[in-house]
């Protein structure tokens, strides 16, 4: 299967299959998805804004994840896991909280004062590079739900097959690229697959 050369050119690719939208707004998950999502915003002559979303981490193994939590919206949990765990998102409150404070202060350095664009009626595209287990993009759509849009898209370069199948009840469109069956990591399917600062995010954020 063929590999993407970057997010940049996974974006590219990406943007052709959503040239239907009408007027959307493009929101991408920092960082990596903003780097995805810039063509997208250049390609279809619309702006892009982000939509940060965090991790809530297992306590005694942090990069294990348990839910996810995205601005605007309630932590989701992966419940299943944290029965396997023994353990309730009572147990997580810690994390929780100290992920929403490290979700402000993201959204000050990307957003400065300024809320999320307006999302009631219109038409939004949730960008990310990529689906693993896809517990920040479902943070992200339902967050993005609740504020009352016309109809949402997920739209990514590649994710695992089964994650993509689950998030289909989350938005009216889930587009991906690749669903590969021997999935293991979202940088396995892209040649450059850089870790960008916020910096980056800025600068890709000043170019659309």
């Amino acid at each position: 299967m063929e590999l993407f050369a970057d997010r940049a050119e996974a974006g590219r690719r990406l943007a052709e299959r959503l040239l239907d939208a009408h007027d959307p707004v493009v929101l991408a998950l920092p960082r990596g998805g903003v780097a995805v999502a810039a063509p997208i915003a250049r390609r279809l002559g619309v702006p892009l804004d982000v939509l940060v979303t965090r991790k809530i981490g297992y306590p005694q193994q942090p990069e294990l994840g348990v839910g996810a939590v995205a601005e605007g919206g309630e932590p989701v949990f992966d419940r299943t896991l944290l029965r396997r765990l023994g353990m309730t998102p009572e147990s997580v409150a810690d994390v929780v909280e100290q992920e929403r404070r490290e979700l402000a202060r993201r959204v000050r350095v990307y957003r400065g004062d300024r809320p999320l664009p307006a999302l009631a009626g219109r038409e939004v595209i949730v960008v990310d590079d990529g689906l693993a287990t896809g517990g920040t993009a479902r943070a992200a759509l339902r967050a993005v739900a609740a504020a009352g849009p016309a109809r949402v898209t997920l739209a990514v370069p590649v994710g695992a097959l089964g994650t993509v199948e689950s998030l289909r009840h989350e938005a009216d469109e889930v587009v991906a690229l690749l669903t590969p069956v021997d999935f293991r990591a979202v940088g396995q399917w892209y040649v450059h697959f850089e870790q960008l600062s916020d910096a980056d995010v800025l600068d890709l954020l000043g170019q659309v």
